[in-house]
């Protein structure tokens, strides 16, 4: 990776859209990184994931915006999903997160989901840059 691209922070309207142009821009940001093939398609689907649930979510009223911001350091990158929307609540209306946030656990290896002080919610994720079992970066940091 070139020195200065270490970071990647993108808005999105809280619209279906967004879903594939957030998965595409995060992607080609993590394949610059030197994430692998199958780590791109974790990334992916997690930031799909996120990305979805915030669309579905956060804005029942208004339309709004949800940030992705992204960051490799050592050998981790870094993604957080974020909203200023109405949070996460169990609600009454049977839509639910689905199996959304456990599809993400299961691609990343750290997840987090969080109130933001603000308002709205954010979602953390991290994935290694390490090819499973080498020790070795996949790629250029």
């Amino acid at each position: 990776m070139q020195a200065g691209t270490t970071t990647f922070t993108r808005s999105y309207e809280a619209e279906p859209a967004s879903v594939g142009l957030a998965r595409a821009e995060l992607a080609a940001f993590a394949a610059h990184a030197g994430a692998s093939e199958p780590l791109l398609d974790g990334v992916r689907l997690a930031v799909s994931e996120a990305v979805t649930n915030a669309v579905r979510h956060a804005y029942p009223l208004d339309p709004g915006e949800i940030r992705v911001h992204a960051s490799v350091g050592g050998e981790a990158l870094d993604v957080v999903v974020a909203d200023d929307g109405c949070g996460v609540h169990s609600g009454d209306d049977g839509g639910g997160l689905g199996l959304g946030l456990a599809v993400i656990c299961e691609v990343s290896d750290e997840m987090t989901l969080a109130p933001r002080a603000d308002g709205g919610t954010e979602v953390r994720m991290r994935f290694s840059l390490l090819e499973s079992g080498s020790g070795a970066p996949v790629g250029p940091l």
